[in-house]
This record gives C-alpha cells, structure tokens and sequence, in this order.
C-alpha cells in the first residue's frame, strides 16, 4: 500500500541518521554520500598502500535469504529504544512475500525490494561482522589488514597468511553463530599484492589468481612506466557477455522501431555502461562493448528487409551520432581519495 510505502521510507530516513554515527568507514554499501566507486577505490588504494600479500574473497552464502529476525530485532533495540519503531520493522519482516497469488510467512531474510531492506542487512552486519572485525584488525592481527564491505560484498587483505586462515576459519564461526554461512566454494584466499608474481614464479605456479568486486576482476599488474606494482580492473566477461546478450534481445524486440527512438536508447545503454565501467587500465573493455552494441545494431538494421542495405559508411554516422565513445570516466583511486582527503 502507498501508505506503508510512505511510512516505511519516513523511518529509514530517521533510522539512516541514527546509524549513520555508528557505521564503520570500510562499510560503504546503500548509505548516503557512498557508491561502489568509494568502495572500489578504497580497495585499490589499501591494496596499493597498504602491505598487502593474501586477499580473502569473502561470499555469504543467500545473505538476504539468511538473515535471522530474531538476532536483526535484538540488533535494532540495541540502538532504537522506541518500541513502536520496533513494532513496525517486526511488522516488515513478517509481512512475507506472495507466490502465485498465496502469502507465506517467512521466518528469515529481509523483504526483497522494501526500502527498510537495504538499511536492515546493513544494520544486521554491522553487528555481525564489522564491530567483530575492527576489534579482531586491532587485537589480534599481526600485520597490517584492510577491510572493504559493500552490502554483503567483503574483501579483506593481509599481510600475512597465517593471519589471513585464521580470519578465516574464525569468520566462518562468527557467521554460523548468527546463522549465517560463507560459500565454501566462492569464498576463496589468494595471493595477491606487489610480491605475488614474483613468489608464485620461484615456486614454478601460475600467474596470480584474480578476484572480482562490484564488476570488476582485480588483477596483479605493473605500471608501464616503471615496472612497479598495480592493480588493474578490467569489467568482469561474464558481465560484459550478460550485458550484451541483453542487448542483443532488446534490439530484436525493436527491430522496427524508428531508428533515432532505437539509438537514443542504445545511447542511455552504452552511455551509463561507459560512465559505470570507464575506470583506469579498463579501455579495452569499454572499446570492446561499445564494438560488440555496435555490430548488433548493425546486424539487426540489415535484417529488418531482405532488400535494404545499411551500408557500413551510414553505419558509421549512426554510430558516430547516437553511441557515446568509450572514454575514462574515473581518475586514479589515490588521486580521488587525495582530492577528497
């Protein structure tokens, strides 16, 4: 009901004030002022300036699905001492979720869509994980460790290994505690940091493993410029393919559409991609997606008649006209953060 629609967004804009004093600064997901581009360049620059040499991937397993109504509840009384403001979030979890026409009741998870959704798994792992996090970063760690967390997206770096398995296999606890479980076969430690390759190479291994982040696959790199240690991101592929085959059935449902309505379309499309993906060291992606919209448009205007051609020089003028280049959208991480800072 709109009602509640009202009332909801109402108590998250309070609650997002209440919590905002408390949240940690490696948390950046669904909160005001932060993106995935702050976390992305947060992560670059600890991998860059801390020391760095083991990365834990870390994947909750179906986190939205899994969370626990009774711990979140004991979470928000914590800080929310207005017991009709609790009510009305017992109310949201235990609203269910309607599956061919029939409501179920549901003892777990957040409610997929609701605007209170986003806020209450933040809320749920600034308990469960954060706060745990930051005191076992400063009481236990040997060396130096950085954090980034967007929403259930967590990566953690260490100096060490033996720092990084027992994170690890204390996580793994801290999480079943709170009923929750890491992937046992997505959450994966890596070696990666300005030492990796060299290490992996006297050891007769491969290259050094990649992890993906909001997008994008982080890999162990060197500057051109002087051979020093980089992280390059470059747009996950199967992203990318996702993306394009999306497109792809888009333009055959539109073949007939006028061809300025279907080119301010793939402008938006190509335009927010570029906007979204156009970091440092990823140009080769950028130019391959914009390529890819490209030939599927082409491909779609020469099967809309058997007769018509488009030749590639009208092509062209379309593409020129109606398709953003692919550019660099976002300075250096450490530059950013500098302007910030």
């Amino acid at each position: 009901m709109l009602e509640d629609k009202i009332v909801q967004r109402a108590t998250v804009e309070v609650l997002n004030a209440i919590y905002e004093t408390d949240f940690l600064g490696f948390s950046y997901g669904f909160r005001p002022g932060r993106s995935q581009h702050n976390a992305l360049d947060a992560l670059y620059t600890g991998l860059l300036t801390k020391k760095v040499n083991w990365a834990l991937d870390v994947d909750i397993r179906s986190f939205f699905d899994g969370l626990s109504h009774e711990w979140l509840v004991k979470f928000v009384e914590h800080r929310v001492a207005d017991r009709r403001v609790v009510r009305l979030i017992q109310k949201w979890l235990n609203a269910g979720v309607l599956e061919d026409g029939r409501r179920t009741q549901v003892e777990e998870g957040t409610p997929q869509g609701g605007s209170a959704s986003r806020l209450l798994a933040n809320v749920y792992l600034h308990y469960v994980f954060d706060l745990w996090a930051q005191a076992w970063r400063q009481k236990q760690a040997c060396g130096d460790v950085i954090i980034v967390r967007f929403a259930d997206d967590i990566v953690a770096g260490f100096q060490t290994k033996a720092d990084a398995v027992r994170f690890w296999a204390e996580l793994i606890e801290r999480m079943r505690k709170f009923s929750l479980e890491l992937h046992p076969e997505k959450t994966r430690l890596l070696e990666f940091g300005p030492f990796a390759a060299e290490n992996r190479k006297k050891r007769r291994e491969e290259k050094p493993e990649t992890f993906n982040f909001l997008g994008f696959t982080h890999i162990c790199g060197q500057k051109r410029s002087n051979g020093r240690f980089t992280v390059l991101r470059q747009t996950i592929r199967k992203r990318l393919q996702a993306k394009l085959s999306e497109v792809k059935a888009e333009l055959k449902r539109r073949m007939h559409d006028p061809i300025p309505e279907v080119g301010q379309w793939l402008r938006s499309v190509v335009g927010g991609h570029i906007r979204y993906y156009g970091v440092p060291t990823n140009r080769a992606a950028l130019y391959t997606f914009r390529f890819q919209v490209s030939w599927l448009w082409h491909r779609t205007l020469l099967r809309r008649s058997q007769k018509a051609r488009v030749l590639w020089d009208r092509m062209r003028r379309l593409i020129d006209r109606w398709l953003p280049p692919a550019r660099t959208c976002h300075p250096y991480p450490l530059r950013r953060l500098g302007v910030i800072t």
